[in-house]
């Protein structure tokens, strides 16, 4: 090969023309704006920098209608996915085919004017699609150095004199198995290697990727400086599967790269995926990749060799000889437990990293979820618990229980559903936001959906630990006790929408915990609940 494989569709789209910037600022000024979140700003950027060549704009219905059957845009092009803008805003709603639209990012900045050529619903919200004329590429404060878009990155290989680029997507930190297998596959197929992991995030809402680019910098020292390339990819996460791939290797391309190592990551059960295993998915996506341009290199099932000290595919493993193996999940066990990681299995430096990111649990911030009905006993297990957490103390603890967020945090909102609903997940915001800096979080709201919790969960889970207990005190028991007669009004018609009376209770299906209050003294109560917190680790 004697250049660098062209772009998909044999042109690399930019969609911003620096004549044409300043008149769409000012074009701007009078048109209508829709606030992008982060995900929306990493798709548009993808369109911007001509990563999704041969895109300019977003899809249209019937083109997405197009690729989901048939994976073709108009013109007959293989497409594996649908490429539009999704919002829940009520402005979108109120576009109409026709109208342009200036496309911000939450501080209000200009990124893009949008000609909408279509709008329709779905089960996600409003969908648009409609081409795009771009302003400026989304701000990105974080490692700057390493923000190359396909242009940037194309020309620094043509300087470099490099032909031939093996890409390395990780989505997950590498380890000695990955890093020896990406050297090898490299040297192999004589082809430089970008390292280019998925930095699709948002510093609050999806933290994550900061730990996975700090380990890949670490690392980076270790491949050769001459044939090794380190650039972020601002592609979100998304499922795995077939299309998915195929996308990613239709970035690969347009970023310059003629091969992509596909697996290599862990499966949440703890198996790592293994690339051959790919093909099952569809027996057709080797063969569409390689229509695409891109020969897929199928990451094995790696083990290492004890007598040879080094990783091999399983199949390739001598006869008789010591293989070790370290699945994702106990790999994050051991992580999460601050127990020894063998040396085989990674670089000092990557799990200094990781340690920083996933401290043991004792070390890492939580949160402990109240839920139950009025009257069941949750506001006062939650005060005796947050006194003796701080009299322990090694954390700072917070108390967010439903009155006090109420009266500081939620007091123009009533107890209709919805607002019940957005009080729960302020909460959990809240909470996660405690959790994140290393604290903990003690909540006690009613808490009645299963949905809300469980959108809850994710969000504190994403950045520490979630401990929910199910007060579980039987309805008679909590309006034998209720002082303020609240059930006795709501049965009466007084309060519309009360829980257990008028508005149902989901009860959690697994909570880590469950504790039904009738017979048992507080003291007793919070023993279980401190036993539970350090029997999973928490607490010490």
């Amino acid at each position: 090969m004697n250049q660098l494989i062209a772009p998909y569709g044999g042109t690399l789209v930019n969609l911003i023309d620096p004549a044409s910037v300043d008149a769409l600022k000012q074009e701007a000024l009078g048109l209508p704006s829709l606030d992008l979140d982060w995900r929306e700003r990493c798709e548009l950027e993808l369109l911007l920098t001509g990563a999704y060549s041969p895109l300019t704009g977003f899809m249209t219905r019937a083109q997405c209608e197009r690729v989901e059957t048939a994976q073709q845009l108009d013109d007959g092009t293989f497409w594996p996915l649908p490429v539009t803008l999704a919002s829940r805003q009520k402005a979108a709603g109120e576009l109409k085919p026709g109208d342009r639209v200036a496309l911000r990012d939450g501080e209000g900045y200009m990124l893009a004017v949008l000609t909408v050529g279509d709008v329709w619903q779905d089960h996600r919200g409003w969908r648009l699609g409609g081409a795009v004329e771009g302003v400026a590429l989304p701000p990105h404060p974080d490692f700057v150095d390493y923000r190359k878009t396909p242009a940037e990155l194309r020309a620094l290989f043509a300087r470099r004199g490099w032909r031939r680029v093996l890409a390395w997507q990780a989505r997950q930190p590498m380890h000695r198995a990955q890093f020896e297998f990406c050297l090898k596959s490299a040297v192999m197929n004589e082809a430089n290697l970008l390292l280019h992991p998925q930095a699709g995030g948002d510093i609050t809402d999806a933290p994550a990727y900061f730990g996975l680019v700090r380990s890949l910098v670490a690392i980076r020292e270790r491949f050769p400086a001459a044939s090794t390339q380190l650039a972020l990819l601002p592609l979100p996460p998304c499922d795995s599967g077939p299309r998915q791939l195929l996308l990613r290797a239709i970035v690969a391309r347009n970023y310059g790269c003629a091969l992509m190592i596909a697996g290599g990551e862990h499966h949440p059960e703890g198996e790592a995926r293994r690339g051959e295993d790919l093909a099952r998915f569809d027996p057709d996506t080797q063969a569409r990749a390689e229509a695409i341009g891109v020969r897929l290199i199928a990451y094995p099932r790696m083990v290492y060799v004890e007598d040879r000290a080094e990783h091999l595919p399983e199949a390739e493993a001598p006869a008789g000889a010591r293989l070790l193996t370290l699945s994702g999940a106990e790999f994050q066990r051991r992580l999460r437990g601050g127990l020894r990681i063998p040396d085989w299995y990674s670089f000092p430096e990557v799990l200094a990293e990781l340690h920083r990111q996933f401290p043991p649990r004792d070390k890492q911030g939580f949160t402990v979820f109240f839920t139950g009905l009025s009257g069941a006993g949750k506001s006062t297990l939650a005060r005796a618990l947050t006194a003796r957490l701080m009299e322990m103390g090694g954390r700072t603890v917070t108390l967010l229980d439903g009155d006090i967020v109420r009266r500081h945090l939620s007091s123009e909102l009533g107890f209709s559903r919805a607002h019940r609903d957005i009080n729960v997940r302020r909460i959990g915001f809240v909470a996660s936001e405690i959790t994140k800096n290393r604290g903990i979080a003690v909540c006690a709201p009613i808490a009645p959906y299963a949905e809300t919790r469980r959108a809850v969960r994710a969000m504190v889970e994403a950045v520490g630990g979630f401990v929910e207990i199910h007060v579980a005190t039987p309805i008679e028991t909590c309006e034998a006790r209720d002082r303020k007669g609240l059930y006795a009004k709501a049965r009466a018609g007084l309060i519309p929408e009360f829980t257990g009376v008028s508005d149902p209770y989901e009860v959690p299906e697994k909570p880590e915990l469950s504790i039904d209050t009738t017979g048992i003294g507080i003291d007793e109560a919070v023993q279980q609940i401190l036993l539970k917190l350090e029997r999973e680790g928490y607490l010490r």
